[in-house]
């Protein structure tokens, strides 16, 4: 389906309403994507809608070569990549000025469903934090392949790595979690990192908000 429109006008609501679909066909994963890299709720959020804004500021550069999902996630993948040596270059920085090392924190996000049982938030979080203190190189890695079911091909692909360096990092980074936590993450994989309901409505109409705001009335 083509997405494309004419730059020089002000988007149609036929063609935002198209966007909003993609955004919300693509949050969850590109979320998680984000997060892998980050590691923290606040940066990922922003994150993806910078990412959203220059893909679809620039959507005529996508030409279909691979899937709008795969674009869209190497987008994510080197925004997330700049926000990272962005924030080591300020910490060097004041580190430099300080000479005391920068305290970063890394929350979890806090969700209040009452239809989960304690238990089953309690595994939820040993896994985001069995994630989230896996080393960079597998980190994003193991999100990819286990989190979100990608094949050995296209998480390469999307990191621009080779597949076997893809497969050594992935069973390195399964070997650094313990094996009663791989047993019990298995039935409530898919709810690791949520993003949804108004997280997810909030930032798909920042995303609108803004491309609209780029075009004159």
């Amino acid at each position: 389906m083509p997405i494309a429109e004419p730059q020089e006008h002000r988007p149609s609501p036929e063609y935002l309403e198209t966007l909003r679909s993609i955004m919300q066909t693509h949050n969850r994963r590109l979320y998680r994507i984000a997060r892998s890299i980050v590691r923290n709720d606040s940066d990922a959020e922003d994150v993806l809608q910078e990412a959203y804004v220059r893909a679809f500021s620039h959507i005529a550069a996508f030409r279909g070569a691979s899937a709008l999902s795969t674009w869209l996630a190497r987008i994510v993948i080197n925004e997330a990549l700049g926000r990272l040596r962005k924030r080591r270059r300020q910490k060097r920085l004041a580190d430099d000025l300080s000479h005391q090392a920068e305290i970063i924190a890394f929350p979890l996000a806090a969700t209040n469903d009452p239809e989960k049982t304690m238990a089953q938030r309690q595994i939820l979080d040993l896994v985001e934090k069995a994630t989230d203190h896996l080393p960079d190189i597998y980190r994003t890695v193991f999100v990819l392949r286990v989190i979100e079911g990608l094949g050995n091909e296209e998480t390469a692909n999307l990191l621009g790595l080779r597949a076997e360096t893809v497969r050594s990092r992935l069973h390195r980074g399964r070997r650094l979690l313990m094996e009663q936590l791989q047993r019990q993450i298995g039935p409530v994989l898919l709810d690791a990192f949520p993003f949804a309901g108004m997280r997810c409505e909030r930032l798909t109409e920042a995303v609108l908000a803004r491309l609209t705001q780029q075009f004159p009335r």
